[in-house]
């Protein structure tokens, strides 16, 4: 990964772009990471990945609340206005 301050980012945003397709840019301002610039490839894997864990994260609190006997009339129960 490479760092590169806000102002050279700025300065060389067309070579930044390009150095991103190789690996992600770590944008800083005032020694701070403030922005990252990746290729669409990696933003693609990263959302892919972080979708998939939340369908399996989903999943697993139905079969727990399943398990503990939590079923759709009860959840309209809980969840009507009273």
């Amino acid at each position: 990964m490479q760092f590169v301050s806000a102002t050279e980012a700025k300065q060389t945003f067309g070579t930044i772009i390009n150095q991103a397709q190789r690996e992600p840019i770590v944008i800083q301002k005032k020694n701070r990471d403030v922005a990252v610039i990746l290729s669409i490839e990696d933003y693609q894997r990263i959302t892919r990945s972080n979708i998939r864990e939340f369908q399996e994260f989903r999943a697993n609190i139905g079969r727990k609340a399943e398990d503990r006997g939590l079923t759709e009339e009860k959840l309209q129960e809980l969840l009507e206005d009273d």
